[in-house]
């Protein structure tokens, strides 16, 4: 697939002003001014941002309101239940709220809704329970916020909520008793990309000031809401940057040893946002998936080693069918693809049988990534209803395709990017039809898949130092990317293919300098070009660890030949 590349346009005026000032080298001045990072106060926060850097939490909307009724709970000793998601960000906001609350003297029960039968959010069969268990005031994480009709039948039953969430509210707020949520219209904070999370550890942290607490009461969970944040993938950027550089430091000496089993069982020697994203999160995440949320909950709340040990070897199994059935449905999907020619198509809709539910939204994201198109996947049960996922391209709104489909669809619901609808089996075929014509209108052909590149390196000037160097810029995630290079003229002097064709593996070389490669699931290259074959090659640099040898190694992510 041809991808365009983009190249920043460096300002050497404030590559140099950024380099000469503040004693960094050329390469990571250039990243810095590439991500319009260039006062002195925006530098020291990216490089080294402090306890000192959060926001006062009593600016966000409903915050005094929120403390002063939890402290009423905590001094009544009253029956209070933690309303949370099922997935990495619910499960540790659950966590940090329910361990600051239980060291202040409360107990607290939670309530985490079942992915395959409830869904996601509050519903009202939850809340009868919750009421009959005697509740008094329900809190939420990383929900709540579109729950207009739910938060009225807690209120008809005399149940107290206060909302915390991150996600965007509707054009009405619920009418709970307080709703903590910065993206709101009204909300006077600095910052709106909080986690859900996020968003639980500015309250902990309002609290903790209001009772007059040690900042090391509320400080000692940033290693939980590390792993939230960097898990759903918030914008590393402000205070979630802050929380991710403190909390990858305190996760490195854990006293959680819930975390600290997780991370011996992901297989993962260096703790970095990359082993949080995809060792940690994918196991806590497969509990919600394929087994039970709470799991997950109690690996980081038990205090028992023998627990923890059984617990992170069942997230291990969880992640592991997760896998299997994934690998499985993936393989049935492109076998449907390339059956019916789908990939000349401009957009890709397929269904199964039973297919399962939990990894049918991973699925169609490698399904999109690997053609690019937007894709819909759906599952159809014997009573003829398919349950499905669609993850879409940039330039392509999703959301807003499937509300030209509404003949077709049952109902829908989700954003530009992703969406979850109910379809049913007789009108499969309609809304394949329906779909690929908005998207042949919507010219989704000429959409070219962008790669930015932070610069031009000669080949000759990379070495161990180099990259070492890189390790400033961590923590890498959304908003903040691994840094992308480009290197010009290169021979390749050995290529193969790896992993039954799926990956290719690469040496490159130019003068006296040899460096390895690997690009991940574009093994199909392998046979277009040969030894000798002249490249230009974007990717990343990183050290790969082989049997106790680091050697350096670009990371690929597109190749063409040297003009």
């Amino acid at each position: 697939m041809n991808k365009k590349w983009k190249i920043y346009e460096v300002d050497e005026k404030k590559v140099e002003e950024i380099s000469s000032k503040y004693n960094l080298n050329k390469l990571i001045s250039t990243i810095l001014a590439n991500r319009n990072i260039t006062t002195e106060e925006e530098i020291r926060l990216f490089l080294s941002p402090t306890r000192k850097d959060f926001h006062n939490p009593f600016l966000i909307t409903d915050m005094e309101k929120s403390v002063e009724r939890i402290i009423k709970a905590i001094e009544n000793n009253e029956k209070v239940t933690i309303y949370g998601d099922y997935d990495v960000d619910g499960i540790t906001s659950i966590t940090v709220l329910k361990s600051f609350l239980k060291d202040r003297g409360l107990e607290t029960s939670q309530y985490i809704p079942n992915r395959l039968n409830e869904g996601y959010g509050l519903n009202n069969n939850a809340i009868e329970k919750i009421k009959q268990q005697g509740c008094d005031l329900m809190i939420t994480v990383d929900c709540g916020i579109s729950a207009i009709n739910e938060i009225n039948y807690a209120s008809s039953l005399g149940i107290e909520t206060i909302i915390t969430d991150h996600h965007e509210p509707g054009n009405e707020i619920p009418k709970a008793f307080a709703v903590i949520d910065n993206k709101r219209k009204d909300s006077k904070y600095p910052f709106r990309e909080l986690a859900g999370v996020g968003v639980v550890f500015k309250l902990i942290q309002a609290i903790g000031i209001k009772l007059g607490l040690k900042e090391e009461e509320y400080l000692k969970y940033l290693d939980i809401v590390c792993v939230g944040t960097i898990s759903d993938i918030v914008p590393l950027v402000d205070e979630n940057r802050v929380i991710a550089k403190l909390g990858l430091m305190l996760i490195r000496q854990t006293r959680n040893i819930g975390l600290k089993s997780i991370i011996d069982t992901s297989g993962y020697t260096k703790i970095d946002s990359n082993s949080i994203s995809f060792g940690i999160a994918p196991r806590i995440n497969a509990c919600g998936r394929m087994g039970k949320a709470e799991d997950a909950l109690e690996l980081f709340l038990s205090k028992n080693y023998n627990e923890v040990s059984e617990l992170a070897k069942k997230l291990n199994d969880y992640n592991k069918l997760r896998q299997d059935t994934e690998k499985e449905i993936y393989e049935n999907a492109i076998k449907q693809i390339e059956q019916n020619k789908l990939d000349k198509n401009n957009s890709i809709i397929v269904g199964g049988h039973n297919w399962h539910h939990g990894v049918i939204g991973i699925v169609s994201s490698k399904i999109t990534e690997m053609y690019f198109k937007p894709s819909i996947l759906l599952s159809f049960e014997e009573d003829g209803i398919g349950t499905g996922s669609g993850r879409s391209i940039p330039g392509f709104d999703l959301h807003e395709a499937l509300t030209k489909c509404l003949d077709s669809v049952e109902k829908f619901g989700g954003h530009s990017m992703a969406v979850g609808l109910t379809v049913k089996k007789e009108k499969f075929e309609e809304i394949k039809k329906e779909f690929e014509q908005i998207a042949t209108k919507s010219n989704v052909s000429e959409i070219i898949p962008v790669i930015n590149i932070d610069a031009k390196i000669d080949f000759s000037a990379i070495n161990k130092d180099m990259v070492e160097s890189l390790k400033q810029l961590e923590p890498f995630g959304e908003g903040n990317k691994m840094p992308v290079f480009v290197f010009k003229n290169l021979k390749i002097d050995s290529i193969r293919a790896l992993s039954e064709g799926k990956h290719l593996k690469l040496t490159l070389k130019e003068g006296n300098t040899v460096v390895n490669a690997i690009g991940f699931n574009i093994g199909n290259l392998a046979d277009e070009y040969r030894i000798g074959d002249k490249i230009d090659v974007v990717g990343v640099l990183e050290v790969n660890s082989f049997n106790g040898v680091e050697s350096l190694q670009i990371n690929i992510k597109d190749i063409i030949k040297s003009i």
